[in-house]
């Protein structure tokens, strides 16, 4: 939206849907100009729609396969070995949620276990008994809206608390809330039921002792893998796979090579924006915000390359 508002011929392309992490959020409600909150869903079909009035061309699914440098452009290759050359690339491929390493999670994926609450996923609870694993915002966001939508809810956490993990906001409103117990201390150690999800083992940390509790639907936020696989070596990444921009890169080895701009990578004419980046805030409203600063960073790098 910012690229193609501000004169750039912008192409988005996504592998799964417009809006990525964030239109599966279940409800945002420390987005700017909507005090009462609003779905995820909703953010992005009106940001694309206003994308799409401003010129860009938003593209999905459509996965990229991989990027590289030739002739002086960056060129992205789709899955489908067609290439698209560009003078710059900004990387907002965000992160893929990480899964439970526990037997017949697979069997029970779509059918109780859960990687978004959506209005979909509380129609199939309602009423039910449901298990949000994860400590971050994102699992409170849905355990405050799983409960909302009459579900009876529990949240259970390696931690001892959510203190470090959970923007205080969010943790006054969980305590605050009859229908949402804590659990801390705790992983998941087993899922069983028939064709559906119908019970989640816990084991204690500490102890060891096991406990089963009836669960409906389970809904995971464990964190994300950056969805970085597909850049080129010259990207350089962090140990877990984040990209590096500006200040987090290492000196240049070469004297006179560029200084990265903000939001840079290693790459010059390439930036990085949102959750794929090293040390992001992890919030759609920062995200939003590092991105609208690398569409400027792109234009003063086509300039000094002009």
């Amino acid at each position: 939206m910012y690229g193609a508002s501000e004169g750039l011929r912008t192409v988005s392309l996504d592998a799964v849907t417009i809006g990525g992490q964030a239109g599966s959020s279940s409800r945002i409600e420390n987005y700017a100009g909507f005090p009462n909150g609003i779905s995820g869903g909703d953010l992005t079909a009106r940001a694309a729609v206003q994308a799409m009035r401003l010129g860009a061309r938003l593209n999905a699914p459509c996965e990229v396969a991989g990027l590289r440098t030739e002739a002086g452009f960056h060129v992205v290759v789709l899955r489908d070995g067609s290439e698209i050359p560009t003078r710059a690339v900004i990387v907002a491929s965000g992160a893929q949620y990480r899964r439970l390493a526990v037997e017949d999670l697979e069997r029970f994926e779509g059918a109780g276990v859960y990687y978004a609450a959506t209005d979909l996923e509380a129609r199939v609870c309602d009423g039910t008994s449901v298990l949000v694993i994860g400590g971050g915002n994102s699992a409170g966001q849905a355990a405050v809206y799983l409960a909302q939508n009459n579900c009876r809810v529990t949240i259970a956490i390696r931690r001892s608390d959510l203190a470090q993990t959970m923007s205080q906001y969010l943790i006054e409103r969980i305590e605050a809330d009859p229908k949402i117990e804590l659990i801390t201390a705790v992983e998941v150690q087993a899922l069983s039921g028939e064709e559906r999800l119908e019970r989640v083992t816990l084991k204690d940390i500490a102890t060891d002792e096991r406990r089963t509790i009836r669960c409906s639907g389970l809904f995971c936020f464990i964190g994300a893998r950056p969805a970085t696989s597909w850049l080129g070596e010259g990207v350089l990444l962090d140990r877990d796979g984040f990209v590096l921009t500006d200040r987090q890169l290492p000196p240049p080895l070469s004297a006179g090579a560029p200084t990265p701009l903000p939001f840079e990578t290693s790459v010059s004419g390439v930036f990085a924006a949102g959750d794929v980046r090293h040390d992001s805030m992890k919030r759609v409203a920062a995200a939003v915000g590092e991105g609208s600063s690398a569409v400027r960073s792109v234009h003063e790098r086509l300039a000094a390359t002009a």
